[in-house]
């Protein structure tokens, strides 16, 4: 077997599985005959460890996802594999572009951490891909992300909160719940978590804004141009495929990580507004927006820690003090 992890230091939050452990997931997949011939780790994630694997007899690769050690997930991320899972048939409009789903296990039997196999999508990441083309044809592709996230979010779900739960009755106790536990992981991380809290305590104040929002609708989590895949032949841009719907929830589409790129900038990004629909502008929208920047940047502040971005940690406070005089 041909086995190449990407090599970290024993501190770093990802860490990979053997090659032993990888021919155990397959023999549990395929069947006790089956023989993996190569398992590469891929780098582009940055919570699961990614490989792409050749197993002999198989007519493609496929993709093995490994979440963390349980021990070492934060609870405002908990179990978020099992959560994408959850999501698939709720992203059924989007399904021709999404890997499918060939084996999954939360047993911790083979090795003890959740894993999935999907299917490998061909195309290459849109980082890669887009600025091959002339800045003039941008606007094509985020047209189409516009389109694939307008289908996402026109999906109702049965709750607020993570499709696979916890459920919440109301969008602010979700909103709330997720700053409160945002707040919980920087303490445990030896951050300041003052900020986050008062966020928590101002949106708890107003929570009846919150709870102008009444219909769950599904948001991507964290999609944009990392978890697209494109055309590498194509003449213009094209999406081929998206990935990594772990952090998919229930609740106000403008609280989507999505939204909050595609306002970040007026550049070729506008194109994304044309498929998508105008945003709401009052002035009820627009202070939740600032609450939902706040989650936003507590979970970056979170994630700058895990990799180890000190300097960028500290350039958190600074963001979040500018949406905390908006809000008070």
């Amino acid at each position: 077997m041909e086995f190449r992890p990407i090599n970290r230091a024993s501190g770093t939050f990802q860490q990979s599985v053997t090659a032993d452990e990888i021919q155990q997931v397959f023999r549990r997949v395929f069947g006790a005959g089956a023989r993996v011939a190569a398992a590469v780790e891929l780098g582009a994630g940055m919570y699961n460890n990614v490989y792409r694997v050749t197993v002999a007899g198989q007519e493609r690769p496929v993709i093995l996802r490994v979440a963390p050690e349980p021990a070492r997930q934060f609870r405002s991320e908990r179990q978020l594999m099992r959560n994408e899972y959850a999501s698939v048939p709720y992203l059924a409009a989007i399904a021709p572009l999404m890997p499918q789903v060939i084996a999954a296990d939360w047993s911790h039997e083979v090795i003890g951490r959740d894993w999935m196999v999907q299917s490998l999508l061909d195309g290459v990441p849109a980082p890669e891909r887009l600025g091959d083309y002339p800045r003039t044809a941008w606007p094509a592709f985020f047209r189409q992300l516009g389109s694939i996230t307008r289908s996402v979010h026109d999906v109702g779900g049965p709750h607020f909160g993570p499709v696979d739960g916890p459920e919440y009755a109301t969008w602010s106790e979700t909103v709330i719940t997720s700053l409160e536990e945002i707040a919980a992981d920087l303490d445990s991380a030896g951050l300041d978590a003052a900020d986050v809290r008062k966020v928590a305590a101002v949106a708890a104040h107003e929570s009846a804004v919150l709870d102008e929002v009444t219909e769950p609708k599904l948001l991507t989590g964290d999609l944009w141009t990392v978890n697209a895949l494109m055309d590498p032949a194509a003449p213009e841009p094209v999406i081929t495929g998206v990935l990594d719907f772990d952090r998919c929830l229930f609740g106000d589409p403008a609280a989507d990580w999505t939204i909050r790129m595609a306002t970040a900038k007026e550049d070729e990004r506008t194109a994304f507004w044309e498929p998508y629909g105008a945003l709401d502008h009052s002035p009820a929208a627009v202070w939740r927006a600032r609450v939902y920047e706040a989650r936003h940047l507590g979970a970056i502040r979170l994630e700058r820690h895990r990799l180890a971005k000190t300097d960028a940690v500290g350039e958190s406070y600074g963001a979040m003090a500018e949406v905390l005089a908006g809000l008070t």
